[in-house]
């Protein structure tokens, strides 16, 4: 079952594409479609919850109120594999912002190193998305929701694909009122810190490296 403020996404379209994005036959093209298809999916339960304001609108017919986007939307995705997955959000979210914040996972310690940060400077008061394909040991996850909070965001979202409970528990640790949205929960982690079954590494199938 998952964790207290983790949102489990089982649509069964999104199933079968996670399936197809896990098989290791898949090629760094299909990859990426899959991944962008996802992502796209998903935005639809991530943003269920979002406020809205009136506006007035005029169809052929007649003059309505309708509703659209109360705040601003700035996705964050980490890099380099978070960048995988923008394209799809910004597909349903084509006014989003665009920022970026650059950590990787020390290969020897598992550590987070920031190297990147560049962010619009009204962040704070928009809505964000912070997205990464994979979320095993949660240290750069956690690392990014630390720096955002540290730009005064204070509506912000985890997007993932897979996630092992490991991560989830790190980010909760840290930041228990960040809520994780994921199409998949794996068993757990390598002790490379790899997520199992998992999809390898989403980077590396992404840009053909």
């Amino acid at each position: 079952m998952p964790a207290p403020n983790v949102i489990l996404i089982e649509h069964p379209v999104i199933q079968t594409k996670l399936t197809e994005l896990r098989d290791f036959t898949t090629d760094h093209r299909k990859f990426r479609a899959l991944l962008n298809e996802i992502a796209s999916l998903m935005v639809y339960e991530v943003t269920r919850d979002w406020p809205t304001r009136p506006k007035p609108v005029q169809t052929p017919l007649e003059r309505m109120t309708g509703q659209v986007l109360a705040r601003r939307v700035t996705l964050v995705p980490i890099l380099r594999a978070g960048l995988g997955m923008a394209d799809g959000v910004l597909h349903l979210l084509p006014d989003a912002r665009l920022g970026h914040l650059g950590v990787y996972r020390d290969e020897k310690t598992l550590e987070p190193v920031s190297y990147y940060q560049k962010l619009p400077p009204d962040i704070a008061e928009t809505e964000v998305l912070l997205i990464d394909p994979m979320l095993a040991t949660g240290g750069s996850g956690s690392a990014a929701v630390s720096f955002l909070k540290k730009a005064g965001v204070t509506a912000m979202k985890f997007v993932c694909l897979v996630a092992a409970p490991e991560g989830i528990e790190a980010i909760h640790r840290h930041h228990p009122e960040v809520p994780i949205y994921a199409a998949a929960i794996d068993r757990q982690l390598n002790e490379k810190g790899y997520i199992l079954p998992g999809l390898g590494d989403a980077g590396d199938r992404i840009f053909g490296t």
